[in-house]
């Protein structure tokens, strides 16, 4: 019977040599079962086998049939991007402070792999964001975003003036530091710091989140998913603002440009234990009380 996830994928921490002894265990357990194991460019170096393939990660899931990052939530998001495109689905390993999609722990690494690897698992689906910058008509750039795509003030003191657009109606305009469209999945980061919604992941929908707004009364906004978000600007002065997708920064976005957010086409899979529980993670991570 051919084995499930014949080609499996790894991407580690970037720039972390730490990691070096939780791939070394990853990949011989892969590699024991059965299972044809590359890694990215840079997780080989540390692995020092000399038969293993290193490859981008960018063209690591034109290969392989699941991709398990190691490390924390940002090593997670990088896979995550790389993978948008191929459906395939995504694997957590914990080796950060605070990870709400990486659930596995090195303690339980072989334990939880070959019960995931033997098909007791959960299956979820994760929407991501693709956010475009408009200039005098023409798309200028675009990129993808798991968590959430940011409008920041940069390189000035004053706030911005923000005009907000949903599906081609006016919402608002918002004077403050910047503006946070969130996924569900992106709700446990930046925008949870800054006061937005948790939001259950099952749910299609997304949140905005003003960044120090000017007026108290400019509050955080849960809308569906299945829209078309446009950003402005108003202000009657040149500014620049900078985007960022998941902290990957598009700056010299400047007061002519329009910034476009939708739901992209394709869903992420991610693969979870079978005992996985949104709630308990909620209640870990967030030191929540526990009655």
């Amino acid at each position: 019977m051919p084995i499930p996830f014949q080609r499996i994928g790894i991407v580690g921490k970037f720039g972390d040599p730490g990691i070096a002894p939780t791939l070394t265990e990853l990949y011989h357990f892969l590699h024991g079962r059965g299972h044809e194991v590359l890694l990215d460019s840079q997780s080989v170096e540390l692995l020092k086998n000399a038969d293993v393939k290193g490859l981008h990660i960018d063209r690591l899931p034109e290969y392989c049939d699941l991709i398990i990052a190691v490390g924390g939530d940002g090593t997670f998001l990088a896979a995550a991007r790389a993978a948008a495109d191929f459906e395939i689905p995504l694997l957590g390993v914990n080796l950060g402070r605070l990870g709400f999609l990486v659930d596995i722990s090195p303690e339980q690494l072989t334990s939880r792999l070959e019960q995931i690897l033997s098909g007791q698992h959960k299956t979820e689906q994760r929407c991501l964001l693709h956010a475009s910058i408009y200039r005098d008509g023409a798309e200028i750039h675009r990129q993808t975003a798991v968590n959430e795509v940011v409008v920041h003030r940069w390189v000035t003191p004053s706030m911005i003036e923000i005009v907000t657009s949903i599906d081609g109606v006016y919402l608002n305009t918002q004077r403050s530091d910047g503006l946070i469209v969130a996924t569900p999945t992106g709700s446990t980061a930046y925008s949870l710091s800054a006061g937005g919604p948790i939001l259950h992941p099952g749910l299609n929908a997304l949140v905005l989140v003003p960044l120090n707004p000017h007026t108290l009364s400019n509050r955080p906004l849960v809308i569906d998913d299945n829209v078309s978000i446009e950003i402005g600007f108003s202000d009657a002065k040149q500014i620049n603002a900078l985007v960022t997708c998941d902290h990957l920064e598009i700056p010299d976005v400047l007061i002519g440009d329009k910034i476009v957010i939708k739901k992209a086409d394709k869903a992420i899979k991610i693969l979870h234990p079978e005992d996985h529980d949104f709630f308990n993670i909620l209640r870990s991570k967030l030191n929540w009380s526990r009655g």
